[in-house]
């Protein structure tokens, strides 16, 4: 009976977490002197992003379920999650095994699906379009262009992708982060290079949460204080009619040129057609909050639950954490250079700061403009203008993810 009870013993401590850590075998690629090295840093990597999600309050809607989604997954024999039913040989080669995850798979297991199958960020973008003003838009239709102009970071950081090595698809997927969309980055990135998933995820969050100290140096090296002064006229009003024609139209186009990037624009659109008809309020009311938050939770947490040491400890990482960085500079860079040139043809009409906003965070990257453009000239409010080219970004990133899905299919 006493052996009994020592066995006993003996079995719960190996079973514990803290015996896994100290009992890595030689196999492992993080073994350290028996040490599971891999485990410690990831766990350290995400008490640094809860650090910063809940201290720094960087992006903390979501930086904090990814980053306790990365401290659940690397806790050692907790067993929440399995990535090898996603990414591993079988499930690349056979596809997913629906039974075996339902059979053998965990809570996050099974809300990981709605990542793998896209469910999540047309979701997110349902709540996005529900909460959305395309007014700005509509009343100067020339802010579309720099919204387009503030993805040429997403271009520049694929082809630097492609210089360092990586996949055509794998290139895409990060070029995406350069649109500072994280769930079009997700999107894309679940699609094309799922075992990317948890560095593009992290490092498109992470900067959108830096905008405001990334974007105004740039701001300031590429404008002169004269033009960073200008105040711009106030808007047109905008119909009801034209606001409820708006999203309506957008998707036509959208899907008669890019149909890939209709079940992230569509979305969008169905969600602010909720708010603008005013005869759906139950519904805009619940795509803005209990729908919008409930998978923001489910796709922060699995999406960071994918970061494990095996798929975030390699060199790759640090290559895509810098290209996202070069990423957000040139589609800042893009913004302001259009932004100055349509300064110029309309005879100073249009302050450049506005073009900063057409990268897809809504609204810092517009807050960010107004922030710069006022320190300038107290007097100046660039806040609604730069909402132009603010809510083009996000049409403009979800056509560009459009775009390289449809690219794609040649290469996969």
């Amino acid at each position: 009976m006493g052996q009994l009870f020592i066995d006993g013993i003996k079995s719960f401590a190996g079973s514990t977490g803290l015996a896994r850590i100290f009992a890595a075998t030689s196999s492992s690629a993080f073994a350290v002197n028996g040490i599971d090295a891999g485990v410690i840093i990831m766990i350290c990597i995400a008490c640094v992003l809860l650090y910063l999600a809940i201290v720094k309050q960087f992006e903390p809607l979501l930086l904090l379920p990814i980053a306790f989604g990365m401290l659940l997954t690397n806790l050692p024999g907790a067993g929440v999650f399995h990535a090898e039913f996603f990414t591993g040989e079988d499930a690349i080669k056979n596809g997913l095994d629906f039974g075996k995850i339902l059979h053998d798979g965990g809570l996050l297991d099974l809300l990981y699906l709605g990542v793998k199958l896209g469910i999540y960020p047309p979701l997110i973008f349902l709540g996005i379009g529900a909460m959305t003003d395309f007014s700005p838009l509509i009343a100067n239709p020339k802010s579309l262009l720099l919204g387009a102009a503030a993805q040429l970071g997403v271009f520049t950081a694929f082809l630097g992708a492609l210089l360092l090595g990586f996949t055509i698809p794998e290139a895409m997927s990060i070029g995406i982060i350069g649109g500072a969309d994280g769930p079009t980055a997700i999107f894309v990135t679940k699609t094309l290079a799922a075992h990317l998933l948890p560095a593009i995820a992290i490092a498109a969050y992470s900067y959108m949460a830096l905008i405001p100290i990334i974007q105004p140096p740039i701001m300031k090296a590429f404008t002169t204080k004269k033009e960073r002064s200008i105040k711009m006229e106030q808007l047109r009003p905008v119909s009801k009619t034209e606001k409820i024609l708006f999203p309506i139209v957008v998707t036509i186009i959208v899907a008669l040129f890019v149909p890939d990037a209709v079940s992230l624009v569509g979305t969008l659109m169905l969600g602010n057609l909720f708010k603008e008809t005013g005869v759906a309020d139950r519904l805009s009311k619940t795509a803005q909050n209990e729908l919008m938050n409930i998978i923001t939770i489910f796709l922060g947490v699995t999406v960071g639950a994918t970061a494990t040491a095996d798929m975030f400890l390699r060199p790759q990482t640090l290559f895509i954490i810098v290209l996202g960085l070069v990423a957000f500079a040139f589609s800042t860079f893009g913004g302001i250079m259009l932004g100055k040139l349509m300064c110029k043809l309309t005879g100073g009409k249009i302050n450049p700061l506005i073009g900063s906003a057409g990268v897809s965070a809504v609204p810092m990257a517009a807050r960010v403009s107004q922030t710069v453009g006022q320190k300038e000239n107290p007097t100046n409010y660039l806040l609604m203008h730069a909402m132009g080219p603010n809510v083009a970004g996000v049409i403009g990133s979800a056509v560009a993810a459009g775009v390289f899905l449809s690219l794609a299919k040649l290469f996969i």
